[in-house]
């Protein structure tokens, strides 16, 4: 929900010095009550469906209050995910070659090994014949025969090695060759998948969320009028603690400090005063000149600082009251 804060104070013309001043005068600043206000606006266009909420009543940080129709959005969204759907079905898959090249690599895994087995057979029955030539117990051709298999297995295994790299070399090659075929189409998938998550997230901004706890104040829409994104559909503000704005001269300052306990009087209606508790929350570091219709225990000083007194409200205090301070 997109909201924007600002101050709202009642025209000054309102702190009348005879409308509360004690009955004596026995006061160390006035001021008026304020609070900071939210103005909730809309982040999506289109028709309002609902909007819950009412002046004067109380809503709870991130409450749903109201939709905005999504209609428009929910179909560019389901436009570009099947653009995404049919950009993956278009790619090439390397898996089934790559199956084929695999098998043909463990036969020919399992041909070698037949092949150093055999060798190992042939090699012992070499080494015995040698004996036995050496031995003049058989003719040296049968050893000669025995040499002439014992080279050809070297030679069948050494090609069968080599066929062994090569199939290897037609795996990575096939693999690169689908990843480049893939890559032109798959450049295309990333924004597209951007576009659903921004879709989605204007789908997200059609629900309207209470930001802050507080009142309702004003109400600038309702259900069935058309909204833009930025247009504003209610003020709210947090009244259960209101800020005293108030000024205090030069010499009082030294009297101040932040988190200061302070006697808040205010008019109760019956020509008497009513007494609250509040806390100096901020305290201006610049002088200004004395605003005409405010006033200070010495209504001769030219420059005032403005100081923030926090009162918790029980209800009776409204934005714009007249109200006045006793420093402790």
């Amino acid at each position: 929900m997109k909201s924007t804060v600002k101050k709202l104070m009642l025209p000054f013309a309102l702190l009348v010095f005879a409308s509360c001043n004690n009955g004596n005068g026995k006061y160390d600043a006035t001021g008026t009550f304020e609070s900071d206000e939210v103005i909730v606006s809309a982040e999506a266009t289109g028709k309002i469906l609902q909007l819950n909420v009412e002046e004067g009543v109380n809503l709870s940080k991130d409450s749903v209050v109201g939709k905005i129709d999504p209609t428009a959005i929910e179909l560019q969204k389901e436009q570009a995910s099947s653009s995404v759907e049919a950009l993956q079905q278009k790619t090439n898959d390397a898996t089934p070659q790559v199956n084929i090249l695999q098998s043909q690599l463990q036969l020919q895994n399992k041909q070698i090994a037949v092949y150093n087995e055999q060798l190992k057979t042939l090699e012992k029955e070499q080494q015995r014949f040698i004996k036995l030539v050496e031995a003049d117990a058989v003719p040296a051709k049968q050893l000669d025969d025995i040499t002439g298999q014992v080279n050809v297995l070297k030679e069948q295994i050494a090609a069968a090695k080599t066929q062994l790299t090569v199939l290897k070399s037609q795996i990575n090659a096939q693999r690169q060759v689908v990843a480049i075929q893939n890559r032109g189409i798959l450049s295309e998938k990333n924004p597209m998948e951007k576009k659903v998550a921004q879709l989605q997230d204007q789908l997200n901004k059609t629900t309207i969320t209470n930001p802050v706890n507080g009142t309702v104040l004003t109400k600038y829409a309702a259900a069935g009028e058309f909204t833009a994104a930025g247009k504003a559909l209610y003020k709210i503000a947090d009244l259960s603690t209101m800020k005293l704005r108030a000024y205090i001269s030069g010499d009082q300052l030294a009297q101040v400090k932040l988190n200061q306990p302070v006697k808040v009087m205010v008019d109760d209606g019956k020509g008497g005063f009513r007494e609250m508790k509040g806390s100096i929350s901020w305290i201006s570091d610049k002088a200004e000149f004395t605003p005409k219709t405010i006033q200070t225990k010495d209504e001769r000083a030219n420059l005032v600082y403005a100081i923030k007194v926090n009162v918790v409200n029980d209800g009776y205090l409204k934005i714009g009251m007249y109200g006045e301070l006793q420093f402790k």
